[in-house]
């Protein structure tokens, strides 16, 4: 699931870690496919020695898709992950190792959240396929053209987990995938393939961090060997760090936003399904050739260079006057357990750390101001000492006020800013009060010369008269009517004060309801229970 807004935030503060990746194309010739020769030396300029996958970050875009039609059935499936897994090697080119893990049984704390999502999942699916079916018999009704609707199997993304039918199915079509690849394909042929499937428990991520701790442990392991893990959560980056490995890289998609969607009703794009009013379809091409195409951009990759984000942390969190000598390597533990705070798969985050309000740079300063009372460091060989986690915990409570009081105040200046946009929109689309007509109104640059004719200027003055003077009547008529019903200003006798007295719609108050308070300083909900233990 990975950490929100952790790589936009690693992105803008640290922009170099980030390298867009070279990708060389197979050719045609002759109506003859060639495929990319990977024999032949990266075009990025950096040979990679070892590349991992993080298998469920490929399985997941394969089989379910948002950017394009989804695989009409499960062969179609297998054929999109061998070819993104093609596309990966042919980008990175592995010289000796190829890691491909599947997430097994996920830990306890894992399958928790697991469980939520897939229960929400499940029933979003449900809330959209009646929606669907609503909205087509609303446009049917108004006369309005949708293609007939398709009968195919809805594909139930929760089967990807342990123990399904097709893991078990993924795992045999891969293995042939390796064999066939190995014996054919020349730039497989010195490479050793790991396949750790869904039947070994732990996640791939978590897998994968194993096997590079046992590589670093043999005794002919070469220091400089050059890693290449793909996957899209954040945390890959914080488990990448751990690792201390000096050459380490992660090779994800970029991240594009506001991508075009085809509508789930009409297949067209322009809308989304709440907007579709069943106009009927443009006719694509001449002849209509390209009816079923959907315009579909290919996805590209970047490159996190992980050594370059390290000589940010060690310009960064480099200590002077310390009561004991700097470790770099100590310290960057230190950060990536700091970062556990505001977010991870396992544990919820503190709700007065957020990321997108600077949490990780806050936590820095104040990690950088208790450390030389500390005597040492958070973190040792895998350990946590609580009682200097603790220290860090109460600089944290000692802003907390401050924290939820700026939010806050945000919140409110937001809801004042558009409260006040609301309103010029709506007095710019209800004009002036009243506005003349004849040659008395107003007219365009070029209708001056052409005035409409007044067919009675009299009456045209005195409506004029009689606007200007409305509201000043309509005062004393109110006033009157509150006189003779004993001051009750809301019983009016006539048609112009049957409006006094009625109380402002809820729209045009100035006064909004106040929302729901979830967050009591002091206290701890049960989703905080958890680091509530670690501490107790």
């Amino acid at each position: 699931m990975g950490v929100p807004a952790f790589f936009r935030w690693l992105s803008r503060k640290y922009p170099s870690i980030i390298v867009h990746c070279v990708e060389e194309k197979g050719k045609e010739c002759n109506g003859v496919r060639i495929p990319v020769d990977t024999t032949k030396p990266n075009p990025n300029e950096v040979e990679f020695d070892n590349l991992y996958l993080d298998m469920n970050g490929i399985i997941h875009p394969c089989t379910h898709p948002e950017d394009k039609p989804a695989p009409k059935n499960e062969d179609e499936m297998m054929v999109a992950i061998f070819e993104y897994i093609d596309r990966l090697f042919n980008i990175v080119r592995p010289r000796r190792v190829l890691y491909m893990a599947i997430d097994g049984v996920a830990p306890r704390a894992k399958m928790n959240q697991q469980r939520s999502r897939r229960f929400r999942a499940s029933k979003e699916g449900v809330e959209l396929t009646e929606e669907k079916q609503r909205m087509r018999e609303e446009i049917i009704q108004r006369g309005g053209y949708l293609p007939p609707e398709e009968i195919k199997e809805r594909f139930d993304s929760n089967c990807i987990t342990p123990g399904t039918e097709f893991m078990d199915n993924l795992a045999q079509c891969l293995r042939y995938y390796v064999a066939d690849r190995l014996s054919n394909d020349p730039g497989w042929k010195n490479v050793v393939v790991f396949l750790s499937d869904a039947s070994v428990p732990g996640e791939g991520e978590h897998k994968i961090m194993d096997f590079i701790r046992r590589q670093r442990a043999q005794p002919n392991h070469d220091p400089n060997t050059h890693h290449c893990l793909c996957g899209a959560d954040a945390d890959l980056i914080m488990l990448g760090l751990a690792t201390h490995e000096p050459n380490f890289t992660i090779i994800r998609e970029e991240f594009k936003p506001n991508k075009p969607r085809p509508c789930a009703l009409c297949g067209q794009m322009g809308h989304e399904i709440k907007d579709c009013q069943g106009v009927a379809r443009e006719k694509k091409g001449q002849h209509d050739e390209f009816a079923d195409t959907v315009p579909v951009s290919e996805q590209e990759f970047i490159f996190i260079r992980l050594c370059v984000l390290r000589e940010y942390l060690a310009r960064e969190l480099t200590m002077a006057s310390l009561p004991f000598p700097f470790d770099f390597e100590r310290s960057v533990d230190d950060w990536v357990f700091m970062c556990f705070f505001v977010g991870n798969d396992f544990l919820p985050h503190l709700p007065s750390l957020e990321i997108r309000e600077g949490a990780i740079d806050r936590l820095v300063n104040i990690y950088k101001d208790v450390v030389h009372k500390t005597g040492g460091y958070l973190t040792q060989n895998g350990f946590v000492n609580l009682e200097r986690v603790e220290m860090i915990m109460q600089a944290v409570g000692v802003a907390e006020d401050n924290i939820f009081k700026k939010r806050k105040e945000d919140d409110e200046n937001f809801k004042r800013r558009n409260k006040e946009k609301r309103r010029r929109m709506k007095a710019e689309q209800q004009g002036p009060a009243y506005l003349t007509t004849g040659q008395f109104a107003p007219h365009a640059l070029g209708r001056r010369d052409r005035p409409e004719a007044v067919h009675n200027a009299r009456h045209q003055a005195y409506d004029m008269r009689m606007q200007h003077n409305k509201v000043p009547m309509d005062a004393a008529q109110s006033l009157k009517a509150m006189m003779k019903n004993g001051g009750n200003s809301s019983a009016g006798p006539s048609d112009s004060t049957e409006s006094r007295g009625v109380k402002r719609k809820a729209e045009d108050s100035d006064s909004e309801p106040e929302p729901e308070d979830n967050v009591r300083v002091g206290c701890c909900s049960s989703a905080d229970t958890s680091w509530v233990s670690i501490f107790s």
